[in-house]
């Protein structure tokens, strides 16, 4: 297991989740500027220069309840609010469609451009905001100077820790789906054509050398596919063309997406106990998340901005009957979280909490939808 591979879960998975939220404000004709807002705020949270520092530390993966818990949290960081059944929706495109582009990568390499991919996206919805726009480009500073001198045996061990994430999620992707590029069963179709890695050569040839290093045959076959050689490497510089397509946005034309467990994943749901019955450690490890993101309080409107809940789903009928449907297992129990208490145990994670600017928000009612702050409390 890599202990590089955090940041880039993070940022890809951070990056997806944009991707959706912007697709559906639009979807759902929200204001304008609310909707910049929205996008300001999570982005702004999700950049934070301290948490960033944590999260580029060394250090293994965190469960996927760890992680739901942050995201979670980035998705409630500004006025708009998901109920249970759109954050899991929301939750599933996210994990899928990254695991698509890490299947998909042609070198191991290749995830740091689809990370760039998304940084680049991520800009495109801040162009207005240029302190923001410093904190991505910190960020990617931060991305360049870790990752630009690994070895590509440490890039395929990140690549391998991303795929071990992500090995028993089988959802269901409309998208996926239409595009022919998932099976029935909720696993991917892998290509066999297209472009190639960069730096190799079309297959069909079959070389051998003798021991002074002299090629003495060749021998061709078909290798059944349509193959094309890659037209030149991407761009690893903050501005540059990636080649890559992965990792841009899927939701830039406007359509419906929906998610489905396949049969495997509702088996594997029925088999596991983890969401039943967290062992004290998934807690701890909460705990020490909670801490490393204490400064992603809901920031406080500058004047009377009511807040809004985001569906999902097409309707809220589709909602509602979503929430129904869900596998009692694979619903994320939300487990007491202690932020703030025992601060003298850690003083170092007490004195990076305390450098966030934390702001208190008004709580406010809304039809649908929990604070996830006020679920961590209410336990």
């Amino acid at each position: 297991m890599s202990v590089r591979t955090l940041p880039l879960l993070f940022l890809n998975l951070g990056g997806e989740m944009l991707y959706i939220l912007d697709q559906r404000l639009r979807a759902q004709n929200i204001p304008g500027d609310k909707a910049r807002k929205v996008l300001n705020d999570i982005i702004s949270t999700m950049f934070n220069r301290k948490f960033m520092e944590e999260l580029f530390k060394p250090q293994e993966l965190y469960s996927k309840k760890a992680l739901r818990t942050v995201y979670d949290r980035l998705a409630h960081a500004s006025i708009m609010r998901l109920n249970q059944a759109s954050m899991d929706k929301l939750y599933d495109l996210m994990t899928m469609a990254f695991k698509y582009q890490v299947l998909l990568c042609p070198r191991p390499k290749d995830v740091l451009l689809v990370t760039f991919n998304h940084l680049d996206a991520i800009k495109g919805f801040i162009q207005d905001s240029p302190t923001i726009l410093h904190q991505v480009d910190e960020t990617f500073q931060q991305l360049t100077e870790i990752y630009g001198g690994l070895s590509a045996g440490e890039f395929q061990l990140i690549r391998q820790t991303l795929l071990i994430f992500f090995q028993d999620l089988h959802i269901r992707v409309s998208i996926f789906l239409k595009d022919k590029v998932q099976n029935s069963n909720g696993r991917f179709v892998l290509p066999v054509s297209g472009p190639l890695p960069w730096g190799t050569k079309v297959p069909g040839l079959v070389r051998t050398f003798n021991n002074k290093g002299e090629e003495v045959r060749k021998v061709e076959f078909k290798h059944g596919g349509s193959y094309v050689a890659a037209p030149k490497e991407g761009s690893f510089e903050l501005y540059g063309d990636r080649v890559l397509k992965l990792g841009t946005n899927m939701y830039s034309v406007n359509r419906p997406v929906e998610t489905h467990m396949s049969g495997a994943s509702e088996n594997l749901a029925a088999q596991t106990q983890e969401s039943i019955a967290p062992n004290p450690l998934a807690k701890e490890e909460l705990n020490l998340l909670a801490r490393l993101i204490g400064g992603m309080e809901i920031k406080k409107p500058s004047g009377p901005e009511p807040g809004f809940r985001l569906n999902l789903f097409t309707t809220d009928e589709e909602e509602e009957q979503a929430a129904l449907t869900r596998p009692e297992e694979l619903f994320y129990e939300v487990i007491n979280i202690q932020a703030t208490q025992d601060q003298q145990t850690n003083e170092e994670l007490a004195r990076i909490m305390g450098e966030f600017e934390i702001l208190d928000q008004p709580r406010r009612s809304a039809s649908k939808g929990d604070d996830l702050l006020a679920m961590m409390d209410e336990l």
